[in-house]
């Protein structure tokens, strides 16, 4: 009986200690604060008050929320900007941090649907771009990196077997070779960067059942019936590891196109004369991806940009990297675009080689 009392009592209390009220003091009060964003001021991310976590959280939203992207910089770096974003072609804004690809290509419509940007604001409209790269862009055009400085090129760092350089210098042409796994493509370019004959041809024969020598002679027999003459053969020096065994067959398919093209086209088969320079050099892939910039890592991408905008300097320069014949032009001007599924990787590579071949020569020198 005494006992009901006393818990009835405690029921009804309306003290400190009440039975039913929560204890103050014991638990803090959840304050609901922001966490300020420091990649986007526009971004906040709520989070529970407790004190341990004050110093990183305050007790307000950022009071720069509704500040648009042009409040951030001065009018001459607007102008800066701007001056980029209006005029810069494709291939120039390509070379600002995140532009790269598909953003510059949509930079370039935008502003020729709508008109100039007026507003930093109103670059967020272009797909792909949303404020944080926005302002990422910003910074690049107003601190663009420095160029590094160019190291001197060895000569045998990219060309295979050793040649005396009075050689190569005095050569007016060069056919670059590229072999794939189903055709080979070459490029015929002069000293003047000229190219007088670029194409490739299928071999129906290559990666097919076992490798038969006689299929493999058929197919690159033909191919060197077509080839121009010139001063040098350039065949491209595959750069797949020994220690990745799946490609194997790719590679014992690659090394036996390359001594077939180094037996026929090399037109000293028995003891080379001393005085004579080989015909057929190797060319190292590697060397070729790093002089374009288009490796990543120990991996070299694709070089179908780069050669697209070789193609449109030629057109709109005076003084073009390299010159395409008109009909070249006409006939490779949609076989490099992005998303074929063709995009002759090949003939790019072999035009990318001889140019290369040309432009580290001069490096090295």
């Amino acid at each position: 009986m005494w006992v009901a009392r006393r818990f009835i009592s405690l029921v009804a209390k309306r003290g400190q200690y009440g039975l039913l009220q929560r204890p103050q003091g014991l638990l803090p009060e959840v304050e609901l604060r922001y966490l300020q964003c420091t990649c986007c001021w526009r971004s906040q991310v709520p989070m529970a008050g407790f004190e341990t976590l004050n110093a990183a959280l305050s007790s307000a939203p950022c009071k720069d929320d509704n500040r648009s992207l042009d409040q951030y910089y001065t009018a001459d770096q607007r102008a800066v900007i701007l001056q980029l974003l209006n005029n810069g072609t494709e291939s120039e804004l390509a070379g600002v941090k995140l532009l790269r690809g598909r953003k510059s290509v949509n930079i370039v419509d935008y502003r020729t649907r709508n008109g100039p940007f007026k507003t930093l604001e109103s670059l967020i409209n272009v797909p792909l771009l949303k404020h944080k790269s926005a302002v990422i862009v910003f910074n690049s055009i107003l601190n663009p990196p420095k160029e590094k400085k160019k190291v001197k090129v060895q000569l045998a760092k990219f060309i295979r077997p050793d040649v005396d350089r009075s050689w190569l210098e005095e050569a007016n042409s060069v056919v670059s070779i590229v072999c794939g796994t189903n055709k080979i493509a070459w490029a015929h370019v002069d000293r003047g960067m000229n190219v007088l004959e670029w194409q490739h041809q299928d071999c129906y024969n290559f990666m097919k059942g076992a490798y038969l020598a006689s299929s493999y002679l058929e197919d690159i027999s033909s191919v060197v019936s077509h080839l121009p003459s010139a001063d040098f053969f350039i065949v491209e020096k595959p750069s797949i590891s020994l220690q990745n065994t799946t490609l194997f067959p790719v590679m014992a398919h690659m090394r036996t196109v390359e001594a077939m093209l180094f037996a026929l086209l090399e037109p000293n088969h028995s003891q080379p004369a001393a005085a004579s320079a080989p015909k057929v050099l190797n060319m190292m892939r590697t060397a070729v991806g790093r002089h374009f910039g288009l490796m990543v890592g120990e991996s070299r991408t694709s070089g179908a940009q780069t050669v697209r905008q070789m193609m449109t300097k030629s057109v709109t320069q005076q003084l073009p990297q390299v010159t395409f014949p008109r009909e070249l032009l006409v006939k490779y001007r949609d076989s490099f675009q992005m998303g074929s599924r063709s995009r002759g990787e090949e003939l790019c590579d072999a035009l990318l080689q001889a140019v290369a071949f040309y432009e580290l020569l001069g490096e090295s020198n």
